[in-house]
Order: structure tokens, then C-alpha cells, then sequence
């Protein structure tokens, strides 16, 4: 082979290797954010065209479907309104508005896209394009009952199944009807975030519960240790009382966590210091967003911010005896507090929380199960046992004797944040478990700005309600 001949082939070899990076690139490595390029209107087209997949709650409740639409088309319709609009999100890409939630994570399931090569043969066949279903494990009834509850309440409730994440209840106020989206945009109200997943507010005392375990797990302190009760007590500076201003003196920790004793809280966080908090923040997942199958744009993440940032409680700038009950600058998810309750329950196993229970194909096979996962080893069992018995004494004698339920033992913590001490406006929450020795559902709840209300009297029988639906209609996961 002559010069000339050589540098030829070598140019058409370049040139061809060019050829297949570019054509792997875009339909191979950069398919799919090609694909969900809002601009791309080629694919748009050809989406609406697909009888995109069913969306049903646990007990077969459909919660999203797809109905004729003008032509070829398909339109999105849900059965159930407001019910889980934020969870379960919505599907408008005619109107030109990206997909959210459920819709948006489980989408290529939905619209049953799988590898490129077998698309294509799809169209060549001039098959119609069918989507998969994707089933749930939100429990229709128990959001119901959570909704009634909160009442037009500003708030949220998230239950799941500590066993294995398994995500049971995950209600949102204000809702709306997706019918209704371009008039909830506007709303001041902003019934378009899930308060579950995307709002931060101050955890009060129900953050004891995780003061308790980095104390006990820790090995610094026992259920019968004691710790001073007093009030006032001066931490960085500034007083500290207990609610009403009571003096308990020396109290043991079981006592502090039923009665919700600050002091005695703040004592104990300033004594374990600010690397043990951390470290048992973060093995119950503060500091970073959910691991929840669910779009990350639309959660964020609970702990200690400083203008607007997460930041650890090695930060100068954390009260860290405010922080271990609740107080300071901690911002937390419903979904967080109720990981908090899972994490105990479980016997001090984090499960990954989990929306999604199985995609389905059109034949109506199971073609992928989505398993529990573990997310981290919080606290050894016994730790779980100890820390049990203390949130037990909470329901049966404490603060939260209004989630008690007949027959059937809770083990729980009140908690209620001073938002605006001048108003009495106030965060009251309550997180538990139950049953307590062999806990099917844990359970977070919230209710935004309440004028006087406690986590005892405003929160507590939410939770009771809609772990009594839980329990009745529990299964396994």
C-alpha cells in the first residue's frame, strides 16, 4: 500500500470512528436526556402516543390512567383527585409542564421504554406502544382518614412500614385537584410542594428521640441515669426553661423523655458534644436528602441550616444543647421524623423508604419487584429495646397519651416548636410506632402554625387515627 492510499484509509478510519461515537453518543450514552429534552418535540409526539401505564395504590385503587385523547393521542386522568396529587404527581406534556413525582420517576416504566434497538423494532412492526403499570404501597384509605384529620390544615402525615421502607401514607395540605394545575400554580398557598418530602420545619421535641439513642448507644447513659431537670438553666449564654417553667430537679432519662424535659436534654447533648450528635444524625439520614424513590428535585434535606445551608453540629455557629431537643436552627421533613420513628421500631435498622412496590407489563406479569433495602445501622438492638420502653412510657403516662389505642400498645414523642412565641403560634408533632413490640407502621405528623396547639393534643390523634386504618389493613412487605 502506497503514502497516499494509507493516509486515505487512515482518514476514512477516523472518519468513521467519528460516525459511530456520535451515533452511540445520541442513542446509546446521551439517549435518554436527549429524550427528555422538553424541546425535543419529535419525542413529545411520540409520547403522547403511548398508552402510558396505570399507577394504582396497594389495594388495586387506580390513581392515574390514560384516556383517548384528540386523535392518536392519550391524555392523563386521576380517578382519585387531590388524594396523593403531590405524591403521586402529574403528566401534562401537551400543555408543556414537566412531569413531577411518581409520574416523573417511575416515567420510562410508564411509557414501557426499554433499550433502543427493541423500540425501534416496535415501530417498524407498527405495534401500538403501551406503557407498564407501576403499583404503590399508599394505602388509600389511611390518606383519607389523614386528610380528614388535618382538616384544610396546613401540614403533613407520612406513615410507612419500618420493616422494609415501604411507604404507607404520604399526605400533603394544602392539595388540590390536578385538574386544576395552572390555577394551584398561582395559589400563595403553595398546595404544588409536598410538605412530606420538600418542607423543613423545626422538629421540637420529637428530636429527643434522637438525643435518647446517641446517648444510650453511645454507652454514655442508661435508661435510669440521672440528669438535672432544673429551670432555668443557661446553655451558650441564654436561659433555658421547661414548658410552664417547671422545676423537675434530678430526673432519670426515662422520666425526661416522658415528661419532655428540656433541660435535662440539653444537658445531655452538651455532654455528648457535637461529633456524637452528628454521627447519630446522620446514620438516621440528616445532612443528606432522602433515599426515597422519588425525584430529587422535589426533596430536601433535614438538619442544622445556617443561611439556607445543611451544616453539621460541629458548626460553631450550632447551639448544639438547643439542637439535641429540637430547637436552634434544625429544619426537618415529615418524611425524616418519621425515618426517626422507623429507625427504633426496627430494631435500630434504617430501611430505605420506598414508594414503588412492582412494575407490571401490559400482560399483567410482574416483570420487576422493587425489594427493601437497607440504609444503615442506626443504633444496636438493644439500644432499639431501651429507647422503646421510654417512647411506651410517652403514650401510657406522658405527653402523648392521646395516640393511645385500645388493645394495641404505641410507643411515641410529642413535640411542639415555638414558631412565634408573641403570636402562640406553635409546630406541634408527634412521631411513633406501633405495635410497639412488634411495630408494622411508624408514623410522622405535623401540622404548620397552629395558635396554641401541642403536639399532644393537635398532632398525637392524627397519628392515632391513621395508625388504627394502618393496622387493621396491614400487610406485608
Amino acid at each position: 500500500m502506497n503514502k497516499p492510499i494509507g493516509r486515505l484509509f487512515g482518514l476514512v478510519v477516523i472518519l468513521f470512528a467519528i460516525l459511530v461515537g456520535f451515533t452511540s453518543r445520541w442513542t446509546v450514552f446521551e439517549a435518554k436526556s436527549l429524550r427528555d429534552n422538553p424541546l425535543n418535540r419529535r419525542v413529545l409526539l411520540e409520547e403522547l402516543e403511548i398508552d402510558r401505564g396505570t399507577i394504582f395504590a396497594h389495594d388495586g385503587t387506580v390513581l392515574a390512567k390514560s384516556v383517548k385523547g384528540p386523535g392518536k393521542t392519550w391524555k392523563r386522568q386521576y380517578p382519585q383527585g387531590p388524594l396523593f396529587v403531590q405524591s403521586v404527581g402529574w403528566s401534562f406534556p401537551a400543555q408543556g409542564i414537566p412531569d413531577t413525582g411518581t409520574e416523573l420517576f417511575r416515567r420510562d416504566a410508564l411509557l414501557g421504554r426499554s433499550d433502543s434497538l427493541s423500540s425501534a423494532w416496535v415501530r417498524i412492526q407498527g405495534h401500538q406502544k403501551v406503557g407498564n403499570d407501576v403499583k404503590t404501597w399508599f394505602d388509600q384509605e389511611a390518606q383519607r382518614v389523614a386528610l380528614r384529620d388535618l382538616a384544610g390544615r396546613a401540614g403533613s402525615v407520612v406513615a410507612l412500614d419500618p420493616r422494609t421502607g415501604a411507604v404507607r401514607v404520604m399526605a400533603s395540605v394544602p392539595d388540590f385537584n390536578p385538574t386544576d394545575l395552572n390555577t394551584a400554580r398561582k395559589d400563595p398557598t403553595s398546595p404544588l410542594l409536598n410538605r412530606a418530602t420538600q418542607a423543613g420545619y423545626p422538629p421540637g421535641s420529637t428530636f429527643k428521640v434522637v438525643t435518647a439513642v446517641a446517648a444510650i448507644d453511645s454507652g454514655k447513659y442508661t435508661a435510669a441515669s440521672t440528669v438535672d431537670g432544673k429551670s432555668p438553666q443557661t446553655f451558650s449564654g441564654v436561659p433555658l426553661n421547661n414548658d410552664d417553667k417547671v422545676d423537675y430537679g434530678p430526673v432519670d432519662l426515662t422520666t425526661a423523655l416522658t415528661f419532655s424535659i428540656n433541660t435535662a436534654w440539653a444537658n445531655v447533648a452538651s455532654d455528648l458534644g457535637r461529633d456524637t450528635m452528628g454521627r447519630y444524625m446522620r446514620r438516621f439520614g440528616f445532612d443528606a436528602k432522602p433515599q426515597l424513590d422519588y425525584p430529587d428535585s422535589q426533596m430536601v434535606s433535614s438538619g442544622a441550616r445556617v443561611k439556607g445551608s445543611i451544616v453539621p453540629p460541629t458548626d460553631p455557629n450550632v447551639d448544639i444543647a438547643r439542637l439535641g431537643i429540637g430547637q436552634d436552627k434544625l429544619s426537618v421533613t415529615p418524611l425524616q421524623m418519621a425515618e426517626v420513628a422507623a429507625a427504633v421500631a426496627n430494631r435500630g435498622v434504617l430501611m430505605k423508604p420506598r414508594i414503588g412496590d412492582r412494575i407490571i407489563d401490559p400482560d399483567g406479569r410482574t416483570i420487576k419487584r422493587i425489594g427493601s433495602e437497607q440504609q444503615s445501622r442506626v443504633m444496636k438492638p438493644s439500644t432499639a429495646s431501651i429507647v422503646t420502653e421510654m417512647m411506651k412510657a410517652v403514650v401510657k403516662e406522658g405527653t402523648g397519651t392521646a395516640a393511645a389505642l385500645n388493645g394495641i400498645e404505641v410507643a411515641g414523642k410529642t413535640g411542639t416548636a415555638q414558631i412565634d412565641p408573641l403570636q402562640n403560634i406553635t409546630q406541634p408533632w408527634f412521631i411513633a410506632f406501633a405495635p410497639a413490640d412488634h411495630p408494622t407502621i411508624a408514623i410522622a405528623v405535623t401540622v404548620e402554625r397552629s395558635l396554641g396547639g401541642f403536639g399532644g393534643t393537635v398532632a398525637a390523634p392524627i397519628a392515632r387515627d391513621v395508625l388504627e386504618v394502618l393496622l387493621r389493613n396491614s400487610v406485608g412487605g
